[in-house]
Protein backbone atom coordinates (compact mmCIF):
# COMPACT_ATOMS: atom_id res chain seq x y z
CA UNK A 1 0.00 0.00 0.00
CA UNK A 2 2.79 2.44 0.92
CA UNK A 3 4.59 1.81 -2.38
CA UNK A 4 1.39 2.49 -4.32
CA UNK A 5 0.76 5.72 -2.39
CA UNK A 6 4.30 6.94 -3.09
CA UNK A 7 3.87 6.06 -6.76
CA UNK A 8 0.63 8.01 -6.96
CA UNK A 9 2.20 11.02 -5.25
CA UNK A 10 5.12 11.01 -7.68
CA UNK A 11 2.75 10.85 -10.63
CA UNK A 12 0.79 13.77 -9.22
CA UNK A 13 3.95 15.84 -8.80
CA UNK A 14 5.03 15.11 -12.36
CA UNK A 15 1.60 16.08 -13.63
CA UNK A 16 1.68 19.34 -11.68
CA UNK A 17 5.13 20.18 -13.00
CA UNK A 18 4.06 19.47 -16.57
CA UNK A 19 1.04 21.73 -16.13
CA UNK A 20 3.16 24.56 -14.78
CA UNK A 21 1.42 24.38 -11.38
CA UNK A 22 2.67 24.07 -7.83
CA UNK A 23 4.94 27.11 -8.12
CA UNK A 24 6.78 25.89 -11.23
CA UNK A 25 8.74 28.81 -12.65
CA UNK A 26 8.45 28.50 -16.41
CA UNK A 27 8.61 32.12 -17.54
CA UNK A 28 8.75 31.73 -21.31
CA UNK A 29 6.96 34.28 -23.47
CA UNK A 30 3.54 33.34 -24.77
CA UNK A 31 3.66 32.41 -28.46
CA UNK A 32 2.24 34.74 -31.09
CA UNK A 33 -1.56 34.61 -31.03
CA UNK A 34 -1.74 33.30 -27.46
CA UNK A 35 -2.89 35.24 -24.41
CA UNK A 36 -0.76 37.68 -22.46
CA UNK A 37 -2.13 37.24 -18.93
CA UNK A 38 -2.32 40.42 -16.87
CA UNK A 39 -2.81 40.33 -13.09
CA UNK A 40 -4.56 43.39 -11.67
CA UNK A 41 -6.82 44.67 -8.92
CA UNK A 42 -9.90 46.10 -10.61
CA UNK A 43 -10.87 48.47 -7.80
CA UNK A 44 -8.56 51.33 -8.72
CA UNK A 45 -10.46 53.66 -11.04
CA UNK A 46 -9.42 55.06 -13.50
CA UNK A 47 -6.49 52.63 -13.87
CA UNK A 48 -8.53 49.43 -13.64
CA UNK A 49 -12.15 48.95 -12.64
CA UNK A 50 -15.32 47.06 -13.50
CA UNK A 51 -17.73 48.46 -16.05
CA UNK A 52 -20.53 45.94 -16.13
CA UNK A 53 -18.96 42.54 -16.76
CA UNK A 54 -15.84 44.08 -18.29
CA UNK A 55 -12.61 45.28 -16.66
CA UNK A 56 -11.54 48.58 -18.20
CA UNK A 57 -9.17 51.45 -17.46
CA UNK A 58 -5.80 52.99 -18.27
CA UNK A 59 -3.68 49.96 -17.38
CA UNK A 60 -5.99 47.60 -19.25
CA UNK A 61 -5.82 49.65 -22.44
CA UNK A 62 -2.04 50.06 -22.20
CA UNK A 63 -1.64 46.30 -21.67
CA UNK A 64 -3.98 45.68 -24.62
CA UNK A 65 -1.84 47.92 -26.84
CA UNK A 66 1.31 46.09 -25.70
CA UNK A 67 -0.31 42.72 -26.40
CA UNK A 68 -1.27 43.84 -29.90
CA UNK A 69 2.31 44.97 -30.59
CA UNK A 70 3.49 41.50 -29.53
CA UNK A 71 0.88 39.68 -31.63
CA UNK A 72 -0.97 38.46 -28.53
CA UNK A 73 -4.45 38.68 -27.08
CA UNK A 74 -4.92 40.08 -23.58
CA UNK A 75 -6.43 38.14 -20.69
CA UNK A 76 -7.13 40.11 -17.49
CA UNK A 77 -7.19 38.36 -14.11
CA UNK A 78 -8.68 40.30 -11.19
CA UNK A 79 -7.29 39.63 -7.70
CA UNK A 80 -6.34 41.35 -4.44
CA UNK A 81 -3.55 43.87 -4.93
CA UNK A 82 -1.14 42.13 -2.58
CA UNK A 83 -1.51 38.88 -4.60
CA UNK A 84 -0.30 40.34 -7.90
CA UNK A 85 3.45 39.94 -7.42
CA UNK A 86 3.00 36.34 -6.25
CA UNK A 87 0.83 35.61 -9.32
CA UNK A 88 3.51 37.00 -11.65
CA UNK A 89 6.34 35.11 -10.01
CA UNK A 90 4.42 31.83 -9.83
CA UNK A 91 3.67 31.93 -13.56
CA UNK A 92 -0.10 32.40 -13.09
CA UNK A 93 0.25 35.73 -14.91
CA UNK A 94 2.82 37.10 -17.35
CA UNK A 95 2.59 40.72 -16.20
CA UNK A 96 1.22 42.75 -13.32
CA UNK A 97 -0.34 46.14 -14.06
CA UNK A 98 -2.31 47.86 -11.34
CA UNK A 99 -1.07 51.39 -10.81
CA UNK A 100 2.04 49.70 -9.45
CA UNK A 101 4.90 51.86 -8.22
CA UNK A 102 8.52 50.80 -8.57
CA UNK A 103 9.97 50.41 -5.06
CA UNK A 104 13.19 48.91 -3.74
CA UNK A 105 11.23 46.28 -1.84
CA UNK A 106 9.24 45.20 -4.91
CA UNK A 107 12.40 45.08 -7.01
CA UNK A 108 13.61 42.28 -4.74
CA UNK A 109 10.73 40.12 -6.02
CA UNK A 110 9.94 41.24 -9.58
CA UNK A 111 11.46 43.19 -12.44
CA UNK A 112 9.78 46.32 -13.79
CA UNK A 113 9.34 47.79 -17.24
CA UNK A 114 10.19 51.36 -18.06
CA UNK A 115 7.71 53.72 -16.32
CA UNK A 116 4.68 54.79 -18.33
CA UNK A 117 3.26 57.56 -16.11
CA UNK A 118 3.92 59.61 -13.00
CA UNK A 119 1.45 59.63 -10.11
CA UNK A 120 1.13 61.25 -6.70
CA UNK A 121 0.06 59.97 -3.30
CA UNK A 122 -2.43 62.28 -1.57
CA UNK A 123 -4.21 62.56 1.74
CA UNK A 124 -8.01 62.37 2.04
CA UNK A 125 -9.64 63.80 5.17
CA UNK A 126 -13.07 64.81 6.37
CA UNK A 127 -14.07 68.41 5.69
CA UNK A 128 -13.24 70.43 8.79
CA UNK A 129 -10.42 68.08 9.81
CA UNK A 130 -7.47 69.55 11.71
CA UNK A 131 -5.17 67.64 9.34
CA UNK A 132 -3.86 70.11 6.77
CA UNK A 133 -0.72 68.32 5.57
CA UNK A 134 1.58 65.37 5.98
CA UNK A 135 3.10 66.72 9.22
CA UNK A 136 -0.31 66.53 10.89
CA UNK A 137 -0.58 62.77 10.34
CA UNK A 138 1.71 62.00 13.28
CA UNK A 139 -0.20 60.03 15.89
CA UNK A 140 -3.31 59.75 13.70
CA UNK A 141 -5.20 56.70 12.49
CA UNK A 142 -4.48 56.35 8.74
CA UNK A 143 -6.35 54.10 6.32
CA UNK A 144 -4.55 52.49 3.36
CA UNK A 145 -5.05 49.78 0.76
CA UNK A 146 -3.06 46.72 1.77
CA UNK A 147 0.24 46.30 -0.06
CA UNK A 148 0.20 49.67 -1.82
CA UNK A 149 2.81 52.39 -1.58
CA UNK A 150 0.32 54.36 0.52
CA UNK A 151 0.59 51.47 2.98
CA UNK A 152 4.39 51.70 2.89
CA UNK A 153 4.52 55.49 3.30
CA UNK A 154 1.92 55.60 6.08
CA UNK A 155 3.92 53.04 8.06
CA UNK A 156 6.77 55.57 8.21
CA UNK A 157 4.62 58.29 9.82
CA UNK A 158 5.71 58.75 13.42
CA UNK A 159 3.21 57.45 15.95
CA UNK A 160 0.55 56.73 13.32
CA UNK A 161 -1.80 53.77 13.61
CA UNK A 162 -2.17 52.26 10.13
CA UNK A 163 -5.42 50.48 9.25
CA UNK A 164 -5.10 48.22 6.19
CA UNK A 165 -8.03 47.49 3.87
CA UNK A 166 -8.26 45.15 0.87
CA UNK A 167 -9.80 47.92 -1.25
CA UNK A 168 -9.15 51.65 -1.32
CA UNK A 169 -12.89 52.36 -1.23
CA UNK A 170 -13.17 50.44 2.03
CA UNK A 171 -10.61 52.80 3.58
CA UNK A 172 -12.50 55.83 2.26
CA UNK A 173 -15.78 54.53 3.67
CA UNK A 174 -14.11 54.03 7.06
CA UNK A 175 -12.96 57.67 6.90
CA UNK A 176 -16.48 58.84 6.02
CA UNK A 177 -17.81 56.86 9.00
CA UNK A 178 -15.27 58.46 11.33
CA UNK A 179 -13.43 55.22 12.09
CA UNK A 180 -10.10 56.66 10.91
CA UNK A 181 -8.62 60.15 10.57
CA UNK A 182 -7.21 60.10 7.02
CA UNK A 183 -6.55 57.97 3.95
CA UNK A 184 -3.30 57.94 1.97
CA UNK A 185 -3.83 56.78 -1.61
CA UNK A 186 -3.05 57.58 -5.26
CA UNK A 187 -4.44 60.86 -6.55
CA UNK A 188 -6.62 59.70 -9.45
CA UNK A 189 -8.46 56.96 -7.53
CA UNK A 190 -8.75 59.46 -4.66
CA UNK A 191 -10.70 61.81 -6.94
CA UNK A 192 -13.07 59.00 -7.90
CA UNK A 193 -13.61 57.93 -4.29
CA UNK A 194 -14.20 61.46 -2.99
CA UNK A 195 -16.68 62.19 -5.78
CA UNK A 196 -18.80 59.30 -4.49
CA UNK A 197 -18.63 60.17 -0.78
CA UNK A 198 -20.01 63.26 0.95
CA UNK A 199 -18.04 65.33 3.41
CA UNK A 200 -14.53 64.37 2.25
CA UNK A 201 -11.76 66.34 0.57
CA UNK A 202 -8.26 65.82 -0.85
CA UNK A 203 -5.53 67.98 0.66
CA UNK A 204 -3.59 70.15 -1.79
CA UNK A 205 -0.21 69.05 -0.47
CA UNK A 206 1.24 66.04 -2.30
CA UNK A 207 2.28 63.25 0.04
CA UNK A 208 4.68 61.58 -2.43
CA UNK A 209 5.48 61.46 -6.16
CA UNK A 210 6.09 58.10 -7.86
CA UNK A 211 6.24 56.29 -11.20
CA UNK A 212 4.02 53.44 -12.40
CA UNK A 213 5.47 50.49 -14.34
CA UNK A 214 4.61 46.91 -15.36
CA UNK A 215 5.85 43.98 -13.29
CA UNK A 216 7.27 40.79 -14.83
CA UNK A 217 8.75 37.74 -13.16
CA UNK A 218 12.19 38.19 -11.67
CA UNK A 219 14.84 37.22 -14.22
CA UNK A 220 12.50 36.97 -17.22
CA UNK A 221 14.70 39.20 -19.39
CA UNK A 222 13.11 38.05 -22.65
CA UNK A 223 9.59 39.09 -21.69
CA UNK A 224 10.82 42.29 -20.03
CA UNK A 225 12.65 43.27 -23.22
CA UNK A 226 9.57 42.57 -25.36
CA UNK A 227 7.31 44.55 -23.04
CA UNK A 228 9.72 47.49 -22.97
CA UNK A 229 10.05 47.56 -26.76
CA UNK A 230 6.27 47.53 -27.18
CA UNK A 231 5.80 50.09 -24.41
CA UNK A 232 8.44 52.42 -25.88
CA UNK A 233 6.70 52.21 -29.25
CA UNK A 234 3.24 53.10 -27.90
CA UNK A 235 4.70 55.93 -25.82
CA UNK A 236 6.52 57.31 -28.87
CA UNK A 237 3.47 57.19 -31.15
CA UNK A 238 1.22 58.89 -28.60
CA UNK A 239 -0.94 55.87 -27.78
CA UNK A 240 -0.20 55.97 -24.05
CA UNK A 241 -0.86 59.70 -23.79
CA UNK A 242 -4.12 59.24 -25.66
CA UNK A 243 -5.22 56.48 -23.28
CA UNK A 244 -4.35 58.52 -20.19
CA UNK A 245 -6.04 61.64 -21.56
CA UNK A 246 -9.18 59.58 -22.25
CA UNK A 247 -9.57 58.76 -18.56
CA UNK A 248 -7.94 61.73 -16.83
CA UNK A 249 -9.07 65.28 -17.55
CA UNK A 250 -6.39 67.90 -16.99
CA UNK A 251 -7.32 70.36 -14.28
Amino acid sequence: MKKRMVSLMLCACVALAAAGCGGSKNFKNPSRGEALIMATNAAFEPYEYHEGDEIVGIDVEIAQAIAEKLGLTLQVEDMEFDSIIAAVNSGKAHIGAAGMTVTEDRLKNVDFSDPYTTATQVIIVQEGSDITGADDLAGKKIGVQLGTTGDIYASDVEGAEVEQYNKGMDAVQALANGSIDAVVIDNEPAKQFVSKAEGLKILEEEFAVEEYAIAVAKGNAELLDDVNKALDAIIADGTVKGIIDKYITAE
